[in-house]
């Protein structure tokens, strides 16, 4: 079993970054949203993403670290 699959956090953050591939930084919580979408997300990526406060991201790292800190 890989690490990802034991532990639903780092693959929730692999696959909010998958669907963000080609985002523009820094950008919005609806720019992240339209890119995700256009990615076709899964339902709980979208989810997690419309949780996120709604500011603007300067990187991939402070999208993921704004999901870890969601729950």
């Amino acid at each position: 079993m890989t690490a990802s699959a034991k532990n639903p956090q780092i693959r929730k953050f692999i696959d909010v970054q998958k669907s963000l591939k080609g985002a523009s930084y820094p950008a919005t919580k609806a720019e992240l949203l339209k890119t995700a979408k256009g990615n076709n997300a899964d339902e709980e990526v979208m989810e997690a993403l419309d949780a996120l406060s709604d500011q603007e991201f300067d990187s991939p790292a402070a999208v993921s670290k704004a999901v870890g800190n969601e729950e």
